[in-house]
């Protein structure tokens, strides 16, 4: 998981810190002349501000695309104030803004992340013939499958609202230990629920020697419960069943956040719209 957020810039508004700054500034900042012994990585304190991921962050320096207090920075290892003014140049923001979050309806047998044997991965399943948007929104182009990674898993045996991104400030939103985007899932059961199982399924269960955060946790008829989660621990839903007695026969995901699966088909994709927003 990624690092624990920080707080957000010293002039307010979180959305103020990647304003585009120019192109050019006088001077540049290298590890050497700006290293305050208390400081933080600028990487580290760009993606703890939703700026953009590490990843983005390192390329972003290399390129000579961020600025801190004004100054242009071009070297990867430099340390800041936690609390430096830090902008972007317009090049990095048109880059972030080619950026696509892709919204897959993902079907039974396909592994969200990592590709297993005998069976494919999710991502497998973007193409033109499957866009469910197509005529509507841009259309799919083979760039779009460039370091495009799920934000978050969903079981091989789960079906589904997937999230596939290639913008890491949306990977970070979703996924990241501080996340406080919920999850809503329809999870339908079979066999006998404990005395106290439905209390301890919106909270007190432990999994991994952790105890798990709070859920909520209903009957929707009478074998399926509605599960809204704020983690996604690995098979947690399953695992978090079998220990009031119940088995999980069906799992689907059906939000995340304020986006919704709604009415697109099994198998099928689209692109997350402007006016969209997980949180």
């Amino acid at each position: 998981m990624q690092d624990v957020a920080r707080a957000v810039p010293q002039e307010g508004a979180r959305a103020k810190a990647a304003e585009t700054a120019p192109s050019a500034a006088p001077g540049l900042v290298s590890a050497e002349d700006h290293v305050p012994p208390e400081g933080v990585r600028l990487s580290k304190v760009m993606a703890e501000r939703g700026i953009c991921s590490r990843r983005e962050a390192d390329e972003f320096i290399e390129r000579g695309w961020v600025f801190v207090d004004g100054k242009r920075v071009s070297e990867l290892g430099v340390r800041i104030d936690p609390d430096a003014r830090i902008t972007l140049a317009a090049e990095a923001t048109r880059t972030q803004q080619q950026r696509v979050t892709i919204l897959l309806h993902k079907p039974v047998g396909y592994v969200s992340g990592q590709p297993e044997p005998g069976y494919a991965p999710a991502v497998s399943l973007i193409g033109a013939d499957n866009q469910a948007d197509r005529d509507s929104a841009q259309r799919f182009h083979s760039s779009h499958l460039k370091n495009l990674a799920p934000a978050g898993r969903l079981d091989i045996d789960s079906t589904g609202l997937l999230v596939l991104t290639q913008d890491g400030r949306v990977a970070r939103q979703l996924i990241g230990d501080d996340s406080r985007i919920d999850k809503e899932y329809l999870v339908r059961v079979e066999g006998t629920l404990a005395e106290n199982g439905l209390a301890l399924l919106n909270y007190g269960l432990w999994l991994d020697d952790r105890p798990l955060r709070p859920a909520q946790v209903e009957w929707i008829n009478d074998d399926q419960l509605r599960f809204v989660l704020r983690e996604g621990r690995k098979r947690q839903i399953r695992r978090m069943c079998e220990l009031v007695g119940l088995k999980v026969v069906g799992l689907k995901r059906v939000r995340i956040g304020r986006v919704k699966l709604g009415d697109l088909p099994l198998g099928q994709w689209r692109f997350l719209r402007e006016d969209e927003r997980f949180g």
